[in-house]
């Protein structure tokens, strides 16, 4: 640490005060974060955000791909079979976000979303030429292992190189590009539907997106932290003043110069995958972090979204549409839509307000589909009784829209801004057990979707989800607290203070009234 660094915190002040110094010596050091941002920010989000598109599409795709697949592997899929194939998927992105997640600090954000591509480009290949379950299977944990990696890397990425108070805004585009692969690739699976082995097609695009990106990243930095952490404070320095172009030279360095404190804070220790896991555990501040981030990862996914995502047209052909991808276009097209209003609301509402009002509403929605469900003639063997779509069909499309709506807005893109929550010398390997959360309760899904359909019926298991979703908003109300605004170093003060729910709103208060004192100093003037 430099010598301004340790003099800075050197105080007379007494104990009770040491905490209020250290905070506003770090609210000095961020006075560069008052000043605009450029669209060269904005560029780079929009551009790692292609990672999030890759990671929408392939998910996606299964659903259209399973409808059309017939006999095109040798025979016709079972539900048992089409289960193994969809949860590859996600066991492969499990694994991915393992190894993403083990390489990132040691090589750097950047060549893991180079190697997500790699991934993506290599499954897609195999997938369209499969003519084998086996060969399908394989093809799917491949791209498995790049969605994986995107999922993780992409909004760790984003969110270090974000200014504090457009970071909610830019990790959602993430998520926007994500939902809008969701959207196209329901698109594609309708537009390919009438061609001969068009699944061919559906799956084998997935690789042009992956290789717009590998041409794409090279005019992307490397995030400012950890060029900071691998002693490249110059290249630290270039990247801030374009990120902020009115920031003056001193405040690009004081932004260093924060950023480094809180990385050579950290170097006293040896920092081993054990000890940063460990951390996470033995730190109580880092341990309630990733409780908060970890369990609203768990509540999205195991709250029945994928379930949508994986088997909207198995699920619409099974009461009744005649055209049950274009159906679940519908479904794409509303979580696509709606993260629009994530993407306004989240830095002006706040992530812990929008996600009070969502899950709620959430659950509310499953329980009407539950209900609706009673009315629907299906056998143990999930096969339609008539040929006739009844009113409780449109009620059951009509309630999921809702629900996905909801969903689109709330916990479904703030979840992945749970790695906000961890301080940087953990905030890798706590990004990376936020993005095994999600495939580990996404595996569970995936696997065990059709089979809970049958052994508890449609209207047990969408009961069961919407359970899931209201206990998410208890715990969100008691244990998820607001960070909206605050730079990524001085987030870690809040889990400091328990869960710190009550501590962020006291910041938050302080900050808007900093805010209005300014405005009316600057009226005066």
């Amino acid at each position: 640490m430099s010598d301004l660094s340790r003099s800075s915190f050197k105080t007379d002040n007494p104990k009770g005060s040491a905490e209020h110094v250290e905070t506003s010596f770090s609210a000095e050091l961020d006075t560069i974060e008052d000043t605009p941002c450029s669209k060269y920010a904005w560029l780079v989000s929009i551009t790692a955000g292609v990672g999030g598109f890759l990671f929408g599409y392939d998910t996606g795709i299964i659903s259209a791909i399973l409808v059309y697949l017939g006999t095109s592997l040798g025979k016709t899929l079972d539900g048992s079979e089409k289960e193994l194939v969809t949860s590859l998927t996600s066991a492969g992105a499990f694994v991915g976000a393992v190894l993403a997640g083990l390489l990132a600090d040691r090589y750097g954000r950047k060549p893991q979303i180079y190697n997500g591509c790699i991934l993506f480009i290599i499954g897609a290949i195999i997938q369209a030429t499969a003519y084998s379950i086996a060969q399908m299977s394989v093809g799917r944990l491949i791209v498995g292992f790049g969605v994986g990696s995107a999922a993780m890397i992409v909004p760790l990425y984003i969110a270090e190189v974000a200014p504090a108070k457009y970071r909610g805004r830019m990790i959602s585009l993430d998520n926007l590009s994500i939902t809008g692969g969701q959207l196209i690739s329901y698109g594609i699976g309708a537009a390919f539907a009438s061609v001969s082995n068009g699944w061919r097609y559906m799956a084998g695009l997935g690789a042009v997106p992956a290789i717009v990106l590998c041409f794409l990243l090279p005019f992307c930095p490397e995030s400012p932290r950890q060029l900071v952490y691998h002693n490249k404070q110059d290249e630290a320095a270039r990247v801030i003043a374009k990120i902020f172009p009115e920031g003056t030279p001193e405040q690009v360095q004081q932004k260093v110069q924060h950023i480094a404190i809180h990385i050579d804070q950290t170097r006293s220790s040896e920092r081993s995958l054990w000890w940063q896991i460990k951390q996470l555990y033995v730190v109580p501040s880092n341990f309630r972090a990733q409780f908060a981030a970890c369990g609203l990862m768990a509540v999205s996914q195991l709250g029945g979204f994928n379930s949508l995502m994986y088997y909207s047209s198995t699920l619409f052909a099974m009461v009744g549409f005649n055209n049950p991808v274009a159906v679940g276009t519908i479904i794409a097209a509303t979580n696509f839509v709606f993260t629009f209003a994530n993407l306004a609301l989240i830095d002006r509402v706040g992530r812990r307000r929008i996600l009070l009002c969502t899950l709620w509403a959430m659950a509310a929605s499953l329980v009407c589909t539950a209900i609706c469900f009673r009315w629907i003639p299906l056998g143990h063997d999930l096969t339609l009784k008539t040929q006739k779509v009844g009113w409780a069909a449109d009620v059951v499309l009509v309630c999921l829209v809702v629900y996905v709506a909801f969903y689109s807005i709330g916990s479904g893109n703030i979840a992945w801004m749970g790695n906000e929550f961890f301080p940087i010398e953990v905030r890798a390997v706590g990004t990376m057990l936020l993005t095994m959360t999600c495939w580990g309760s996404n595996i569970i899904v995936a696997s065990s979707f059709l089979t809970q359909m049958e052994n508890t019926t449609p209207s047990g298991a969408f009961g069961f989800y919407a359970a899931i979703c209201f206990f998410g908003w208890v715990g969100v109300y008691f244990f998820y607290p607001e960070v909206k605004g605050m730079t990524l170093e001085n987030i870690r003060e809040v889990f400091e203070h328990g869960f710190g729910v009550n501590y962020a709103r006291e910041i938050q208060k302080e900050a808007k009234r900093n805010a209005q004192e300014r405005a009316e100093s600057s009226e005066s003037v």
